[in-house]
């Protein structure tokens, strides 16, 4: 008996940094690699579907890295999205290290302000998911929101495949540490 209340202790404390960690912001490098903004090198690899296979949470926060003296990042709507129009953006970002903070589920549209390099590919849309409550009306564990993937508009559900697990990025700050409890807790039994 006196075992377990320090084993108990230690899985409590590592669980609670675990949840800790599962709700701090993601940082999320654009195309999955430095120097993915760019026109892509063919119709079948674009940002699109670096998108497609990603989950995006709110809060999640998009890096784009890029050379500032030749190219930006424009957040648009989506009529300009699909006419590639840099001329009224939401938000435009020209610093080559550009961070933009996903504050609310639904749909984004980014294209590239360079002249011509939208209508060659280089744009990404993507869908973040929404916050919901638990069924029984609360919220998730400690207060933090489930995620759950909202609809794509009908337009865009007609060619959009359903999200993918999350790629973006990889294990979760402290599954190894539950691993670790887990194996001390199986030694001291």
């Amino acid at each position: 008996m006196g075992i377990i209340v320090p084993v108990l202790t230690l899985v409590f404390l590592l669980l609670t940094t675990m949840s800790h960690a599962a709700f701090k912001p993601r940082m999320i490098l654009v195309g999955g690699y430095v120097g993915a903004w760019k026109v892509p090198d063919s119709p079948s690899n674009t940002l699109n579907h670096w998108a497609e296979a990603n989950r995006f949470k709110v809060g999640d926060v998009l890096v784009w890295n890029y050379d500032a003296k030749v190219d930006s990042v424009l957040q648009v709507t989506k009529e300009d999205y699909d006419s590639c129009n840099t001329a009224k953006p939401l938000k435009q970002f020209n610093d080559g290290d550009t961070k933009f903070k996903l504050d609310n589920s639904g749909a984004y549209f980014f294209i590239s302000g360079a002249p011509g390099s939208c209508t060659k590919g280089e744009k990404i849309h993507l869908v973040v998911l929404a916050e919901r409550s638990n069924p029984g009306g609360g919220s998730g564990e400690g207060g933090s929101p489930v995620v759950s993937p909202v609809s794509s508009p009908p337009a865009l559900s007609s060619h959009a495949p359903a999200p993918a697990p999350n790629a973006a990025v990889g294990l979760k700050v402290g599954s190894g540490l539950f691993l670790t409890a887990f194996a001390i807790g199986l030694a001291m039994a």
